[in-house]
Parts: structure tokens; sequence; C-alpha cells
């Protein structure tokens, strides 16, 4: 079992599938809250739903809002049981926090590109196949 390890921005347990992508995500008007679909139209990942997974990325963009998209995911049970990002932006920072989502920045994600299932667990990420 290979460990890397990052900063933790939110402490908590997930294990779950990888989605991975090296495009930045924009949560305002780039991912349907009541989904949890991605619906940007230029997004590598446009149709595929980031609920229940383990979404790595390298960071954020966009509007404030998207601190409320993150959050939104969560209420309406399709947000991602973690996420692992390679350098953390403040509109993700703040949605992960106010939605208690796993979070893991500082990671070079590149090193996760092949895993399919990983488990954070404080400032680890485990990958496990």
């Amino acid at each position: 079992m290979r460990v890397i390890r990052g900063k933790v921005i939110v402490e908590g347990e997930a294990e779950g599938e990888v989605l991975f992508t090296d495009y930045p995500i924009t949560f305002y008007g780039g991912v349907d809250m009541k989904s949890g679909e991605i619906i940007q139209t230029d997004h590598p990942l446009r149709g595929t739903s980031i609920a229940g997974k383990v979404l790595v990325f390298p960071h954020g963009v966009g509007s404030t809002v998207g601190s409320y998209v993150i959050y939104g995911l969560k209420k309406y049970g399709k947000a991602p049981v973690a996420m692992v990002v390679e350098s953390i932006d403040t509109v993700t920072a703040t949605g992960v926090i106010l939605a208690s989502i796993p979070t893991v920045s500082d990671v070079p994600i590149e090193e996760l590109r092949n895993a399919r299932r990983v488990r954070v667990k404080g400032e680890e990420v485990e990958v496990l196949g």
C-alpha cells in the first residue's frame, strides 16, 4: 500500500473510488448541486457525477458562490466522500469546511492518476487499488 501525505484542510476519514481530473473545477456553474453532475461545458468530466467519489483535482476556480454549491452538494447527498487537491483555493476550502468533507491539499495528484480506490485519513491518502 502506498501512502501520500498532504496538508489537512478538513479532518476526517473516507474511502472510495477515485474520480481523477487534471483540469480545474468550477463549482458555481460547473457542478449541479442537486445531481452531483459536472455540467461545465468544456470540462473533460462533463456528464460525470462526483457523488460518493474521492474527487482528485488540481484546484477550484471561480466565484465565491462555489462554496455554497459544495455545501449544497452535501445537503442534497451528492457530495464526494472526500477531496484531494494539489493546491487548495479559498472557495473550495470554505465549501469543504462548511460541508465537513474530508479534504487533503498539497498532494502531487499526478501520483493518483491511475489509482482506482483510496482512503483519506487525516493528512494521509492511502492508495488501495
